[in-house]
């Protein structure tokens, strides 16, 4: 009896493009591609200077390289993508193609020689040897020396465009120098403009243009139009489609939990890095936060007492998310465009835009929370210690030793760490370690939930059971007012109708003995 034929929609694996970024090496050696090169025509139909801001690890590098090679005309790399139709392959463009994403600088003159290098290949590349010794002169006179020899505009691409500054940005006088040493070579882009055909620009940071942009006010910040949301990442029909091979045995719904939401008020999008390794580990761990969180943007947060639990919904204008310089580094911006928080929800208002901020995915919700633990308590060993404990107890219901563990961690904190720290008078820092523990879990916390009677201060769902908490800062000893303003106001009646038991639970800290005072648990049970 002869074999079926395959499916005729089945699609065969390819290999995985984990750290590739060269469009080229992904198109011949039979690697997913998820297709970005219509959004790339349509950028070059429909304007000329672009500046892109993402998160690092999306895609902004092989964006930049599949535009390379679109520019030069290598229509075989196209076959079968949007592109191949819809572009011009009689024409060919000479490319300038600058990167600041190798290595880190710390002087001007590691930077000069990092641009000088970059200069040489090129102009050793395209026979145009230098004729002026300093960058700006040479960058100028490579592009209309260039547009004179190939008889075509010059397309000039520019990938990291932040990067020195950003290596530099916990020492200012650095990151000055660096700014200002950039800034003078990016201003060559509009001195330019009778030479250029397109030009791009992709960072981590959209550092204002007062500081960094000087002149240059002909780029389009594309950076939050909701056209090019999903320009880099991958959304939920790539993964369905181009990515189906590599479905099996994988919790779809559990993927979008964990990877999806990243948002630019458009489509939603995954983080490309987290995709490829789970598809090849089939493991869920956060391995875009494994890959380089700062240490600067902990200290940051820890420095200002941000209140934990307000990270999940922080609102802000969009000026303020783009308003970055190496002094002038508001909060919402630096978490937004690090790709800590992302947008929720938009809110048009005549000449501006507010947005709602939200934790993209339980990745960067978890692994962000157990980051800042260390940063709260000055002990970045304990919390692999006590998170598995907290979450035997919520599995046991077992308040008695929830209170025993929180209180023996807040006293386990050295004296000495207190006394030369500041945080030690910020109120939000006992209820922000307490509930980082919780979110750290990846458990389903929601912070100052809205009601008629109030907002009450974290609710937690897990195991079919809601767990009801309100935190108060006392002096030296309980009073009772945190369980007691549960009650008042009557947190627990939008959540009888789940029929699930609900755990009122107060706690109260000392500001004197800087530890767990109160704990008070009041359970109302289903009625049926």
């Amino acid at each position: 009896m002869p074999t079926p034929a395959a499916p005729t929609n089945v699609v065969k694996r390819r290999k995985l493009p984990i750290g590739i970024q060269t469009f080229r090496e992904i198109r011949e050696d039979n690697c997913y591609y998820v297709d970005k090169t219509g959004m790339a025509v349509d950028l070059v139909e429909q304007g000329k200077f672009y500046f892109l801001s993402r998160p690092r690890r999306f895609g902004k590098s092989l964006f930049l390289d599949t535009l390379k090679d679109l520019f030069e005309g290598h229509q075989d790399l196209f076959s079968g993508l949007a592109a191949e139709t819809r572009w011009d392959w009689t024409v060919r463009y000479p490319v300038i193609r600058l990167s600041f994403g190798a290595g880190v600088v710390h002087t001007h003159e590691a930077l000069e020689q990092s641009m000088h290098q970059q200069l040489t290949h090129h102009e050793t590349h395209f026979k145009l040897p230098a004729v002026f010794p300093d960058l700006r002169s040479r960058l100028v006179d490579l592009i209309a020396r260039l547009h004179a020899q190939a008889g075509q505009r010059v397309v000039v691409l520019v990938d990291e465009y932040d990067k020195p500054i950003l290596d530099n940005i916990t020492d200012s006088a650095a990151a000055t120098v660096m700014r200002d040493g950039l800034r003078n070579l990016y201003s060559v882009i509009k001195d330019s403009d009778a030479h250029l055909k397109f030009a791009m620009l992709t960072g981590v940071s959209k550092f204002s243009k007062v500081s960094l942009f000087s002149g240059l006010n002909n780029l389009k910040d594309i950076t939050m139009d909701a056209r090019y949301s999903a320009l880099c990442g991958y959304t939920d029909a790539d993964v369905d489609t181009v990515f189906a091979p590599e479905l099996a045995g994988l919790d779809r719904e559990e993927i979008k939990r964990w990877y999806n939401g990243y948002n630019w008020t458009g489509e939603s999008v995954y983080n490309p890095f987290d995709l490829l390794l789970l598809f090849d580990s089939h493991e869920f761990r956060p391995y875009w936060f494994e890959t380089g969180t700062p240490d600067f943007l902990i200290q940051l947060l820890t420095q200002r007492h941000t209140y934990t639990p307000d990270l999940a919904h922080m609102v802000a204008l969009e000026t303020l998310l783009s308003s970055f310089d190496v002094d002038a580094i508001p909060t919402e911006a630096l978490m937004f465009q690090a790709g800590y928080l992302t947008v929720n929800s938009v809110r048009r208002i005549p000449g501006m835009m507010q947005i709602t901020l939200k934790y993209p995915n339980l990745e960067v919700r978890s692994s962000l929370n157990g980051a800042l633990l260390q940063g709260l308590t000055g002990d970045p060993v304990r919390h692999g210690i006590l998170a598995p404990r907290l979450y035997d107890l919520l599995l046991a219901n077992d308040f008695a030793g929830m209170q025993t563990l929180f209180t023996a961690f807040f006293e386990s904190i050295p004296f000495e760490w207190f006394t030369n720290n500041p945080i030690a008078q910020y109120e939000g820092y006992y209820a922000s370690v307490f509930y980082s523990y919780f979110a750290a879990l990846g458990l389903d916390v929601e912070t100052e939930r809205s009601s008629n009677a109030g907002r009450l201060d974290m609710r937690v769902l897990f195991n079919q059971t809601v767990y009801l908490f309100e935190f108060k800062v006392v002096e030296l000893t309980s009073d009772g007012r945190a369980l007691q303003q549960i009650k008042d106001q009557g947190y627990a009646k939008p959540y009888l109708a789940l029929g699930q038991p609900i755990h009122q639970i107060g706690v109260e800290f000392s500001k004197a003995s800087r530890s767990v005072v109160g704990f008070e648990v009041e359970t109302v049970q289903p009625s049926y």
